[in-house]
């Protein structure tokens, strides 16, 4: 767990605002496909509350030795601030079983430039010149190697904002629960001039004062909505209460949905819920959530993004 004082608390309270086995690690350094256990390498396909989904969506490839259908691309989830608070946004790399690797690659690469100039930035804590040097799972911990500068510059939301970048992007794979980390090859106990102690793996609850407090996982900023969508995450909002709603880019609504999360008021409770819209296109979209205010019934918690829109079968 990760032990300092500006996140311990942050499991059971209100969302704050910051302050603070898979392949061999030489074949997943190098990049190069790994014969392992499907469930070793392949996102979650219906993931929990603290994982994210990842499919490979796209027309499928065949294979001519196996004459089976295989996916030509992988699906994953990077995860970038909107504002301050986490957000998953979606990635398409080749098709690969070096999953973590490929994530943190993706990761590491930044917002691109669309994102980053979009009337909602995404931005990343990691700073510029950061380099993976290796990663590797086994026993449900991820260990990941960067250069040393991961730990420069910035303070501690910075530090911390980096450090819950890379947790949420490496547990949204099934065989990860936790995170440690290396720079330049070195186990890291203290991490940062800030003096973060990592006194062990680092998993999502560490950070859950990065997270908004209508945290959707599951459709990613950018992804391709299905139809009917699923959207899930967890939430810590007043009496568990809250809307996700599809629109359409100019905002027209097509789908609205009264939510119940399976905690709320003070803790964090997961939802799943399925949500069937109408299109007659493929077209630009977004999905919303937001809950209403116990004092006057306004809009609070208002989170937004853009998806793609689909007609469904």
């Amino acid at each position: 767990m990760l032990a300092i004082v500006l996140v311990a608390a942050a499991a059971c309270g209100p969302t704050g605002h910051a302050t603070g086995p898979l392949p061999s690690s030489a074949l997943l350094q190098s990049g190069q496909p790994v014969p392992t256990p499907a469930s070793s390498v392949t996102p979650l396909p219906s993931p929990p509350a603290s994982g994210a989904a990842a499919t490979a969506p796209g027309p499928p490839a065949v294979s001519p030795a196996a004459g089976t259908p295989v996916p030509d691309t992988t699906s994953l989830q990077v995860y970038f601030f909107d504002g301050d608070r986490l957000i998953p946004v979606q990635r398409e790399v080749p098709a690969t079983v070096a999953v973590a690797r490929a994530a943190m690659t993706a990761l590491l690469a930044g917002p691109t430039a669309a994102e980053a100039g979009g009337s909602v930035p995404l931005g990343s804590e990691i700073p510029p010149g950061t380099t993976l040097l290796g990663v590797s799972v086994g026993g449900g911990t991820a260990v990941v190697d960067l250069s040393g500068a991961f730990q420069s510059g910035g303070g501690s939301a910075s530090m911390f904002g980096r450090l819950a970048q890379v947790v949420y992007t490496l547990t949204q794979f099934p065989t990860v629960t936790g995170v440690t980390f290396r720079l330049d090859g070195r186990p890291v106990t203290t991490f940062s001039s800030e003096g973060i102690v990592l006194s062990g793996p680092s998993g999502r609850a560490d950070f859950r004062d990065y997270l908004p407090a209508i945290f959707v996982d599951r459709p990613a900023w950018g992804a391709t909505l299905p139809n009917p969508a699923r959207v899930s995450g967890i939430a810590n909002v007043f009496e568990a209460q809250f809307v996700a709603e599809v629109a359409t880019a100019g905002g027209t609504v097509l789908a609205s949905r009264n939510v119940s999360a399976s905690c709320g008021t003070g803790c964090w409770g997961t939802f799943d819920v399925t949500i069937a819209y109408r299109v007659d296109r493929a077209q630009p979209g977004r999905i919303t959530v937001y809950d209403l205010s116990a004092r006057d019934g306004t809009r609070e918690n208002v989170r937004s993004y853009p998806v793609t829109l689909t007609p469904g079968v």
